[in-house]
């Protein structure tokens, strides 16, 4: 579609990702659950989509792993300093797109 060969497609997403992941590390004021509510997926999302891929590449990675990557830290580190409680709206907007997708 674009002329780009497979192996500079591969180089172009990871550094994408890679700044991606730079990005949602920096901006921890953004809360997963907002993140959720906006964009459909999460920093445990990416996560758990970056541990997927592992294992289909035959490198198993655990979950904890997997989020340290993404979070730049230890996750229960990363919540003990970022995370906050969600607010009422936040927890009502998540709850109804929960339910949404699941209807499907």
């Amino acid at each position: 579609m674009t002329g780009i060969d497979s192996d500079t497609t591969t180089k172009i997403e990871a550094a994408a990702f890679r700044r991606l992941v730079q990005h949602l590390q920096q901006r921890t004021d953004v809360q997963n659950i907002d993140l959720m509510n906006l964009a459909g997926f999460c920093r445990n999302c990416l996560s758990n989509w970056y541990q997927e891929a592992a294992a289909e590449l035959g490198t198993p990675l655990s979950k904890d792993q997997a989020r340290e990557i993404v979070c730049g830290m230890p996750y229960a580190e990363w919540r003990a300093r970022h995370q906050t409680e969600a607010s009422a709206d936040a927890q009502a907007k998540f709850a109804q797109s929960e339910a949404a997708h699941e209807k499907g």
